[in-house]
């Protein structure tokens, strides 16, 4: 994974990513078949991505805060939008690491980072995608990004998230997958689980009468986490 010219010319969009990682179905039915349904989660989670999502710019406590920033790969052909990045000149505080912008000839650190709704779950759909934003900054900047943060909006506190080989090696699987999925041109069949319960598509995807229950965990490398 990784060419300039593997990528087949068709942009996947970093959020369905995300819905990959949660579930393949959802991802498939709202990215393939353009199905989309609010309930009190995505309404909620809107509301709170409205500050963050309005394209800008500001100062704070030393670093430029981009908001709304679009984000691309042609790498791994991905393209979206960063709620956040900061930039702040490299102090080596993010990793332990001092990536520098030499075509400026000013050291700087890019930062990506996510808001999310509600405390951290035990899934990693929004690691992955905060990976994702950062694969495109570096390709962008021309400068690692060795971490980022997602902020959780029930906590008021930030997460840190390192982009170690483990994740950046998960998130070019799951743009492989969303990929395969999109050429496919088909939504997998329901599964029911127990994430079902608050899920936006819960009634256009009806799990409970045409799902299977799991039988086993999945390849884990393909991320599809059917047992909690």
């Amino acid at each position: 994974m990784g060419s300039d010219t593997d990528t087949e010319n068709e942009l996947i969009v970093i959020a369905a990513l995300n819905q990959y990682v949660f579930c393949p179905r959802r991802c498939a039915l709202m990215f393939v078949e353009g199905v989309w349904s609010d309930n009190e989660h995505t309404a909620l989670g809107s509301l709170q991505h409205e500050h963050a999502d309005k394209p800008g710019y500001e100062t704070d406590d030393g670093a430029t805060v981009l908001r709304g920033l679009p984000v691309f790969s042609r790498r791994y052909g991905i393209a979206g939008k960063a709620d956040i990045v900061e930039v702040r000149e490299a102090a080596g505080d993010v990793d332990g690491s001092r990536p520098g912008d030499r075509q400026s000839g000013v050291e700087k650190q890019y930062i990506p980072v996510e808001y999310k709704k509600g405390r951290r779950r035990k899934f990693e759909n929004d690691d992955v995608q905060l990976c994702a934003q950062a694969l495109c900054l570096e390709e962008m900047f021309g400068v690692p990004v060795p971490a980022g943060f997602i902020y959780h909006t029930a906590s008021k506190r930030r997460r840190r998230v390192v982009f170690d080989e483990g994740l950046r090696r998960e998130t070019e699987r799951t743009i492989q997958a969303v990929r395969e999925l999109m050429a496919e041109g088909k939504a997998p069949a329901a599964v029911l689980l127990p994430r079902c319960d608050g899920c936006s598509l819960r009634q256009t995807c009806m799990p409970d009468l045409t799902g299977e229950r799991p039988l086993r965990s999945y390849d884990r490398s393909a991320r599809e986490l059917w047992t909690e």
